[in-house]
């Protein structure tokens, strides 16, 4: 016959379990305070499951809407650029890199007002991105002329990034350079684009050439 929960067997059947479970309650603490490796590994652990926790019930904050702006098609001396640096009307941020200008409003968190690379705003970048100081961006023409092969290098790593991230505008014009004018198909496209366009009519004239 089996027994009843309520008789005396029963009884001491449970008070020993509960027994058991303390005593390995009670060695498990004790191997833990006794080990400061466990202590740090049991801190760690609850560190981590506050995060996941907290994490899950944060609410999301909603992004900031970047505003879209009709693309913009001309070069630029380094005075003009000065006025692209996200705190005027547009909020366009212009960041020059080994000569060219790149419209980087659309990473406005980085390169805006507040961000950290805001330095990099409406100036040319170039000597920055060279020696990876972000207050050596300067508003004033920069002919790198004193630059070595290493730091070229590096701008120009720099510069094959913002080509693939960010539209092209025009050129950083030197002092006294006279700026391009662009014509309405190449308002549309990209560097990218107008430097295949040039290759292309380069590679047709000289097959023409051969061909008289």
């Amino acid at each position: 016959m089996a027994e009843k929960s309520g008789t005396p067997a029963a009884t001491a059947a449970q008070d020993g379990q509960q027994s058991q479970q303390q005593q390995f309650l009670s060695s498990f603490i004790s191997e833990i305070i006794r080990s400061p490796v466990n202590l740090i590994l049991v801190g760690v652990i609850a560190i981590l499951i506050y995060k996941i926790v907290k994490s899950r019930t944060r609410p999301e904050v909603p992004l900031p809407e970047v505003k879209k702006l009709p693309k913009l098609r001309r070069d630029f001396t380094i005075e003009e650029l000065t006025k692209y640096d996200g705190k005027g009307s547009d909020g366009r941020i212009l960041v020059a890199v080994n000569g060219s200008v790149y419209d980087v409003t659309r990473g406005a968190k980085f390169y805006g007002p507040g961000g950290p690379y805001e330095a990099f705003g409406g100036r040319d970048a170039s000597r920055a991105l060279a020696r990876f100081a972000v207050d050596a961006a300067t508003d004033k023409y920069d002919d790198l002329s004193d630059l070595n092969t290493t730091e070229m290098n590096s701008i120009k790593e720099w510069e094959e990034q913002f080509k693939e991230r960010y539209d092209y505008v025009g050129k950083l014009l030197k002092p006294g350079e006279t700026p391009t004018n662009y014509s309405d198909e190449e308002d549309e496209g990209s560097q990218q684009e107008t430097e295949a366009k040039s290759e292309n009519s380069e590679t047709d004239a000289a097959a023409k050439s051969k061909s008289d």
